[in-house]
Order: C-alpha cells, then sequence, then structure tokens
C-alpha cells in the first residue's frame, strides 16, 4: 500500500484560528499579486468580496446568513488556492511558514524564585 508522504511544508499552529485566517488572507494576496495565477481565478476572491459587500443576500434568514456569508468566503478561499499552480501556492506558503518559525529554546529561563518581605528583620 502507499503512503503518504508528509509535506515539507510546515505552517505552525501557534496563535490558533486567527494567525491560521490571517496567513489564509496572506497568501491569497500574495496569490492576486502574482503574474503565475491565472487571470480567471483571481476573479474568485474579487467575485467573494463583492458578494460579501452587496445588499443582495442568497439567504436573509439573519443567523443563517452571517453563516452563509462565513461559509462563502471559505468556499472561496479554498477554491481559489486550489485552482492556483500547486507549485506557487507552495512557494507562498512555504515564505509565510518561515516568518513563523519561533524557536522556543531561547524564550526559556531558566531561575529560581524567592518571596522578599517589605518587612526588614
Amino acid at each position: 500500500m502507499d503512503e503518504k508522504k508528509p509535506s515539507s511544508i510546515m505552517v505552525s499552529q501557534q496563535g490558533g484560528m486567527v494567525r491560521n485566517v490571517m496567513n489564509q488572507l496572506k497568501l491569497i494576496f500574495r496569490l492576486m499579486g502574482d503574474s503565475r495565477v491565472n487571470l480567471f481565478a483571481k476573479l474568485i476572491p474579487i467575485g467573494t468580496l463583492i458578494y460579501l459587500i452587496s445588499p443582495i443576500d442568497a439567504i436573509s434568514i439573519p443567523i443563517i446568513g452571517a453563516l452563509d456569508d462565513a461559509a462563502l468566503l471559505w468556499l472561496g478561499s479554498y477554491v481559489f488556492t486550489e485552482l492556483c499552480p500547486p507549485a506557487v501556492v507552495a512557494e507562498h506558503m512555504k515564505e509565510l511558514a518561515g516568518n513563523m518559525i519561533i524557536d522556543s529554546h531561547d524564550e526559556v529561563v531558566d531561575a529560581e524564585a524567592t518571596d522578599v518581605s517589605d518587612k526588614q528583620p
């Protein structure tokens, strides 16, 4: 059976969901500015953004309408990155991952703490 080889692109998960969303936005902006990405693929994020700010909504139920917009944003970003050339996406993701590498060994301080009272004996 063929084993799936792990990707060489490692994106740090520090920061949680907010960092992941910011990285996805950075990736989309980088891909939008890259001339190797097809012009028609670049229309997907533009169309998604236009739909988001337009007063026309596919579902006008208050809570479900917001979920509809969030799902459309996710789907638009996913489809856009999938339609971009994989080598270009990998290149940009590698650059983004390189900006996030944090060596936690440098941040560890080994020390002892003692209580100091304000009263003198």
